[in-house]
């Protein structure tokens, strides 16, 4: 997989997500039939203003599949916007199929366009349900010049009443291989967890209101200290998830 992205372009790299995207598409179409409707889903997980020592980031994290039971086509967006500039922004194109009951297996590209210089990377990918009811995705990325990283989400629901949740969330970044222009060390570079109290009006409906703890490792801190930035962070978060 490495060598094949070697001296590909970005716009390459695009090019042959449209087009592994369409293959993608004609198969899950052809696997359709009466008893399994093509269905659709938009969701915003968190769309929210964050209020700590290291800036007031506003942060929007969303997904959207197409697809049929056992074979969807999804797109993942994260960004982050601090002072009207966006600092982060990543989009992900994902092939997924059901490999066990409540699991897919997840195979495409991400591109990272901002921080600058933008980074395009393959992604093979696990998603779904883990004992417990603990909803787990995990992502193997592989990029060019030999980059490699890593990243793992977990989310609980804690249903306190029939419309109040609590969730808890941790996620983990690492990388293989120091990346200076883009501030990312190798080893763990980063780590992230919250807890978010969120009342449904509807059940497709929900404001929010909880707390984010974010924090920088070894040569990531290094180049944040650099740069001015604080390596770790406290922040009161307000927003709203929905989905439709």
């Amino acid at each position: 997989m490495r060598n094949m992205l070697r001296g590909v372009t970005p716009h390459g790299v695009w090019l042959w997500l449209l087009t592994g995207g369409l293959l993608a598409a004609a198969t899950v179409v052809q696997a359709g039939s009466k008893d399994d409707p093509l269905l659709s889903s938009l969701r915003v997980t968190q769309l929210e203003a964050r209020d700590g020592e290291d800036g007031n980031p506003g942060v929007l994290e969303a997904d959207a599949w197409l697809g049929y039971d056992l074979q969807k086509l999804w797109l993942k967006v994260d960004a982050e916007r601090v002072a009207g500039i966006t600092e982060e922004a990543q989009v992900q194109a994902l092939y997924s199929r059901a490999v066990a009951p409540f699991w897919d297996l997840q195979l495409g590209l991400r591109k990272d366009f901002q921080p600058t210089p933008d980074r395009s990377w393959a992604v093979l990918g696990v998603q779904g349900m883990a004992p417990y009811r603990f909803e787990i995705d995990a992502a193997l990325f592989l990029g060019e010049s030999g980059r490699t990283g890593l990243r793992l989400n977990v989310e609980y629901e804690l249903l306190l009443t029939q419309r109040l949740i609590l969730t808890p969330e941790a996620e983990l970044n690492l990388y293989g291989q120091n990346d200076e222009a883009v501030g990312a060390g190798a080893g763990l570079s980063a780590s992230e967890i919250g807890l978010r109290l969120r009342y449904e009006i509807r059940r497709e409906f929900a404001p929010y209101m909880g707390v984010n703890w974010s924090k920088k490792y070894g040569t990531t801190a290094d180049y944040a200290k650099a740069e001015g930035e604080a390596t770790d962070d406290w922040q009161w978060v307000v927003g709203v998830r929905f989905w439709f």
